[in-house]
């Protein structure tokens, strides 16, 4: 099947990841992360993080997240995030069905969310009439493809900290973040004030598997009933915990990211050259947002399969992944500058 720009999860297995699954496919091993494979991978994210980082592993980004929030979150409280944040708009009502929290949401224009907007939210503490807030869950990087800074991270942090909140981050795409910011995971997560982090990897090569951390003692008491109760325990976690070790155990995870992040600026130049398509939104990581002559997105996607992300603007999304090649890249602006030019030319 051809290469889209649809989204990092249509792309395959990275060729060193499927070779760390066929290595784990041999012989028996101890179940339900009592083997040695689960093993390394946590001591690999304790170097990267922090030497008392507690980390669970998880099927999938959705069952992360809700179940990450589920550890410091009771039913009558709130959750204030994005409105366009992952567990808002793309895992339909797993978060309210099996955390019971209510989702307060903040309209953006970058895909961030800032403390001043926070601080609004946060209302009627101690009213038993009004849910509590209890949570700023944020995405890095966004669904905007933008990054946080560190200093916005540590200024959400305070927020939190001055309301007795958690911080939460949903890192789906944390290794692109990481790359742009040319930071290591810890500056921006532990060090900033983040308190639980779903640490994405299907995103940057991975067959499947995500890993749900807590960087504070206490956080994580009650997480291995949850994640057993919430349906996540992987009993043969050996193939999730080969998988982060290959991706973390050398610099694989960076050259993965950073080639993604790559192949979206030069798409980003090359699609800033053509008449008539506008880019929208910065690009800091993996993704491109831009608006397209409405008249060819049609036809475009018959050749090369995107997202339209706004109709009514025809604003499209598209993501590069590990595999996306210059070749993709130039035949996609190819396309678009040749039917722009077919369009304009009936006119």
């Amino acid at each position: 099947m051809k290469r889209t720009f649809a989204s990092d999860n249509y792309s395959g297995v990275h060729p060193d990841i499927f070779a760390a699954l066929q290595r784990a496919n041999q012989g028996h091993t101890p179940s339900y992360g009592a083997d040695e494979y689960t093993a390394r991978a946590t001591a690999l994210f304790r170097e990267h993080f922090t030497p008392d980082t507690e980390v669970f592993f998880a099927y999938n980004g959705t069952g992360a997240n809700v179940i990450g929030l589920s550890a410091i979150t009771r039913s009558f409280e709130a959750i204030i995030c994005s409105d366009l944040a992952h567990i808002n708009v793309d895992e339909s009502t797993a978060p309210e069905k099996f955390l019971g929290c209510k989702l307060v949401t903040i309209p953006t224009e970058d895909g961030k969310i800032y403390p001043q907007d926070v601080a609004h939210r946060i209302q009627r503490v101690g009213d038993q009439h009004h849910p509590q807030a209890r949570v700023i869950s944020i995405s890095q990087s966004t669904e905007y493809g933008t990054v946080y800074s560190v200093e916005e991270i540590k200024a959400l942090a305070a927020v939190a900290r001055q309301y007795d909140l958690y911080l939460h981050m949903d890192g789906s795409r944390l290794a692109n973040a990481a790359v742009s910011l040319g930071k290591s995971f810890r500056e921006f997560t532990v060090d900033a004030g983040v308190d639980v982090l779903s640490f994405g990897g299907t995103k940057n090569g991975l067959m499947f598997g995500e890993a749900v951390l807590f960087f504070h003692p206490g956080l994580a008491k009650h997480f291995p009933y949850i994640r057993k109760q919430s349906m996540q325990l992987h009993s043969k976690m050996r193939f999730i915990g080969a998988q982060f070790e290959a991706l973390l155990s050398g610099d694989l995870w960076k050259q993965s990211a950073g080639h993604a992040n790559a192949m979206a600026r030069l798409l980003e130049q090359e699609l800033r050259s053509i008449p008539g398509v506008t880019i929208t939104r910065p690009v800091q990581a993996n993704g491109i947002f831009a608006t397209l002559p409405p008249a060819i997105i049609p036809a475009l996607q018959e050749e090369i399969y995107f997202y339209v992300w706004n109709e009514k603007t025809s604003e499209i999304r598209l993501m590069c992944s590990f595999d996306t090649e210059e070749e993709d890249v130039r035949h996609f602006s190819a396309s678009v500058r040749r039917l722009i030019g077919a369009t304009a030319s009936r006119i």
